[in-house]
C-alpha cells in the first residue's frame, strides 16, 4: 500500500511538486523512526531545496536546520524555512559531531563527489547518531531524470534529444547538475569503513522485502530505482 500509494504520486511529482515531496518527507521521517526518536533532537537537512524535509522533522519536534547551496531552489516556495542557511554539503559550517542525525534525500546525483558529501555528512553527526541517505541509481528508470529513459544510450545522447524535444536544455544537465552514481560502489564505500554501521540497505520506494535485491550485482542497479541507506557513526 505504500509503495502505491508513493508511485502515484510520484507520477504527479512534475504536476503538484508540493504533494509529492511532502508525501516523501512524511515518509522518510517514518522510515527513521524505526531507528530513533526525532523529537528534540539536532537534524540537519542537506541539501534540502525548498525545505519539505525540515518542516516535516519540525513538525515531529525535531531541531531541524536547512542548508541548500542553490539560492533558486532555497526559493522555490517562497519564503524558507526560518534559520535557513546558504551552504554547501561538502563544507557545512556546523563543527564536528553537531548533528544527532543528518539527512540527505535526493541529492547525491547531483554532486560531483559523492564520497565527500558523504564524508561530510559523517564528520557532522555524533558518534551514535544516525544518516539517513537516498538518491537516485544512474542505471534505474529514472536515473536521468526529465531525461529518462534516453539516458540508457548516453547521458550526452539524452541531453541532446531532450533539446530537440523541448527547445531547452534540461534542468538537470549532465556533468554539472546531474551525476552517474551506482548502487554498488556507494554499498562498498560504506561498508568498508570503521566508523559506519549499515542499519538499513534497500529500496527506498519498495516494501521492505525487496531488499534482496541488492544482493544482485548488475539487476540491483536497474531495478532499485532510489537506493536508501540509514547508517549510524559508531567513532
Amino acid at each position: 500500500m505504500r509503495s502505491a500509494r508513493l508511485f502515484r504520486l510520484f507520477l504527479r511529482e512534475q504536476s503538484d511538486p508540493d504533494t509529492f515531496y511532502s508525501a516523501l518527507a512524511s515518509d522518510a521521517a517514518d522510515q527513521l523512526a524505526r531507528y530513533t526518536a526525532v523529537r528534540d533532537r539536532i537534524v540537519l537537512d542537506v541539501g534540502g531545496g525548498a525545505g519539505y524535509l525540515t518542516r516535516e522533522f519540525r513538525r515531529r519536534g525535531a531541531r531541524c536546520y536547512l542548508f541548500e547551496p542553490d539560492p533558486a531552489e532555497l526559493l522555490s516556495r517562497g519564503e524558507p524555512p526560518d534559520g535557513s542557511v546558504l551552504a554547501d554539503g561538502y563544507w557545512l559550517p556546523v563543527r564536528d559531531g553537531a548533528a544527532d542525525i543528518c539527512v540527505s534525500s535526493n541529492v547525491l546525483e547531483h554532486v560531483a563527489d559523492p564520497r565527500g558529501l558523504i564524508e561530510e555528512m559523517l564528520r557532522a553527526t555524533r558518534p551514535g547518531g544516525l544518516v539517513y541517505l537516498s538518491y537516485t541509481n544512474w542505471y534505474s528508470p529514472w536515473g536521468g531524470h526529465e531525461m529518462s529513459p534516453w539516458h540508457f544510450l548516453g547521458a550526452r545522447a539524452a541531453e541532446r534529444r531532450y533539446q530537440r524535444a523541448h527547445g531547452r536544455p534540461p534542468k538537470n544537465r549532465p556533468g554539472s547538475t546531474l551525476f552517474p552514481v551506482h548502487v554498488g560502489p556507494v554499498l562498498r564505500m560504506v561498508r568498508a569503513r570503521r566508523d559506519v554501521e549499515v542499519l538499513c540497505a534497500r529500496p527506498r520506494y519498495y516494501p521492505d522485502w525487496c531488499g534482496a535485491v541488492l544482493l544482485l550485482p548488475g539487476i540491483r542497479e536497474i531495478v532499485t530505482w532510489n537506493l536508501l541507506l540509514i547508517l549510524r557513526r559508531t567513532g
